[in-house]
């Protein structure tokens, strides 16, 4: 699959970030973004009028500093927060995490390889370090949002998060495709983790497409095998567009 023979100038473009856009770290603040990814956004977002965005289960505050100077919109936090085209600020309710991260602090401060990541809204463990404790993360964060009203887990690459029931990425997604310069374009949607299933099957319910980075089973009607196979095909549609206009 060649990723420009998906992209027309209707296309709304909605991207992943860890996993898709760069290479996931064994810690979160330890991505790196490779050279050339900023100025190839920069492109896409005046090729396609604006419609670019990021949908992440990161703040939006990182996603900007990743991405520095580019600004684009974002859904951060698995859609609890969302800044538009326009640049308003949307905050879902958030509800209270005091006993699941009092259990994930404690399950880390008895095991090294676990990290414990504080989000607006959201409570993430990661075991990348530790993947024998999957199951444990698993059942501690499982037990301490049961006791938790309004909190949903979200199983990740070598992370449970919690989050608000009522945010997804799937309908952040859908927030914008109301909104201009989204609405009335085709979404596409590139992720990797099975975090971004639901905004697969929002797209391609929308009559999108979902592009899945990476391997294991997916909702996706295409894929792209790793993100750095991604990158230069991202590079390679911005050449392409670049010759058409010129010629």
């Amino acid at each position: 699959m060649n990723f420009a023979d998906l992209l027309y100038p209707s296309t709304a473009l909605f991207l992943d970030f860890d996993g898709t856009l760069v290479d996931i770290a064994d810690r979160p603040h330890e991505v790196e973004v490779p050279a050339g990814l900023v100025p190839t956004l920069a492109a896409f977002k005046e090729y396609l009028g604006g419609a670019v965005a990021v949908i992440s289960g990161r703040p939006i505050s990182q996603i900007d500093e990743f991405l520095a100077p580019l600004q684009l919109p974002v859904a951060g936090v698995h859609g609890t927060e969302r800044r538009s085209a326009s640049g308003e600020l949307t905050l879902l309710s958030t509800h209270p995490l005091d006993r699941i991260e009092q259990a994930a602090r404690q399950l880390a401060s008895q095991h090294s390889g676990l990290l414990v990541e504080g989000k607006r809204g959201s409570i993430a463990l990661h075991y990348r370090q530790a993947p024998q404790l999957q199951e444990l993360c698993l059942a501690t964060l499982q037990a301490a949002v049961q006791a938790s009203p309004g909190v949903t887990l979200l199983q990740g690459k070598m992370v449970v998060e919690a989050k608000p029931s009522g945010a997804s990425k799937g309908g952040a997604i859908e927030e914008f495709m109301r909104e201009p310069p989204f609405a009335g374009r085709t979404p596409l949607f590139v992720g990797d983790d099975i975090t971004d299933e639901v905004g697969f099957s929002s797209v391609q319910r929308m009559g999108g497409l979902g592009v899945k980075v990476g391997e294991g089973s997916s909702v996706a009607w295409q894929r792209i095998a790793t993100p750095e196979l991604f990158r230069q095909q991202l590079q390679d549609a911005v050449a392409i567009r670049a010759g058409k206009a010129a010629a």
